[in-house]
């Protein structure tokens, strides 16, 4: 039986476009993620075929490619010695389903109950750890229970979300390159009056802007921001923002935040870091610790709110007393340094 590109196990795909040289490929296995591997000699003929199709394409340096019913995104690139070389990234076309993406039951609970509150939901990690998946799991989850309408803009489409979902839930979806772009999409996608927006990744200082504006106005808006750690998300996401509102963009964070996660992929499934606020709380401490710009210091009770969490049922989110007097973050000129891990 002839192997397809459908059977090789890759998340990325690195082939040559001008020569013949061997093909690597980055497993979508868990646990087998790392190192690059070549790709085995059984799928040369399929991969040497999809080379030729992207080849005979008009995909310039970026662009998408349905081969063998495997769709995937390209990125184009001339190497110094002229060598072209793309990368493909697999997409999935099979919408995630929140309650198979190998969460714990508590922390499932609560995720499935942020459906019904208003705010920010800010899915942070390193490259190629889930965190799309997660958050098109999470707005299918809530549009499937919830219903309502929502927005989504990504650069780069994942995964298809247009359309119904369950008995009430619509999604509209569109696709923004550039910074304009992504202004005013969203601006436009506001005055459609949905109760979720889905943005793919908070890319600059406008945007960041505008999610917040959204949080804080009665939407439930789900973005994702590439970070170490979880209190780098939230200072990184700051940062942004402050770039284009000033000194105000703490105090609509702290206002706008209703949870956080931080993931990390592991062999036996998703390990999730997070930060749960109060639901109608502008007292709640982990807004003051925003607001009072120490967001460094919540690395030390993320660990205490995963350990009260695991030990309540349902979607009730145990109090948490932070201390208030914990020093500020240096400048917000640049990001922080940040203590290391043990």
């Amino acid at each position: 039986m002839t192997a397809t590109l459908a059977d090789l196990p890759f998340i990325y795909l690195y082939l040559r476009l001008d020569a013949a040289e061997p093909p690597l490929f980055r497993s979508k296995e868990r646990g087998k993620d790392r190192p690059n591997q070549l790709v085995p000699e059984e799928f040369h003929p399929t991969v040497e075929q999809f080379g030729k199709a992207i080849a005979a394409g008009t995909h310039g340096h970026e662009g998408y490619i349905d081969f063998e019913g495997v769709r995937c995104r390209l990125t184009q690139q001339k190497m110094f010695d002229g060598a072209i070389w793309v990368c493909a990234r697999r997409l999935n076309t099979a919408l995630p389903q929140l309650n198979k993406l190998g969460f714990a039951p508590h922390i499932y609970n609560h995720l499935h109950g942020l459906g019904t509150r208003e705010g920010l939901i800010l899915i942070s990690g390193n490259t190629v750890q889930g965190k799309t998946t997660t958050a098109a799991g999470l707005l299918v989850d809530f549009l499937q229970t919830y219903g309502g309408t929502a927005f989504a803009v990504e650069d780069t489409i994942e995964y298809v979300l247009k359309g119904r979902h369950g008995d009430a839930g619509q999604c509209f979806q569109v696709e923004a390159k550039t910074d304009e772009e992504w202004q005013a999409s969203l601006r436009r996608g506001l005055r459609w009056a949905p109760r979720y927006i889905f943005v793919g990744e908070v890319s600059s200082p406008k945007v960041a802007e505008q999610l917040l504006h959204a949080a804080t106005t009665g939407h439930t808006v789900i973005t994702t921001l590439n970070a170490g750690a979880p209190e780098e998300a939230l200072t990184g996401y700051l940062f942004l923002a402050e770039q284009a509102m000033g000194s105000g963009a703490a105090g609509l964070l702290a206002a706008g935040l209703t949870a956080l996660l931080h993931q990390n992929m592991r062999e036996e499934g998703p390990f999730i870091r997070y930060l749960f606020t109060e639901e109608n709380a502008p007292g709640d401490p982990i807004r003051s610790v925003i607001r009072e710009g120490k967001i460094s210091s919540l690395a030390n009770y993320i660990d205490r709110i995963a350990a009260r969490l695991a030990n309540q049922p349902g979607n009730v989110l145990p109090p948490l007393t932070v201390p208030t007097n914990l020093p500020p973050l240096p400048g917000r000129g640049s990001l922080p340094p940040l203590p290391k891990k043990s």
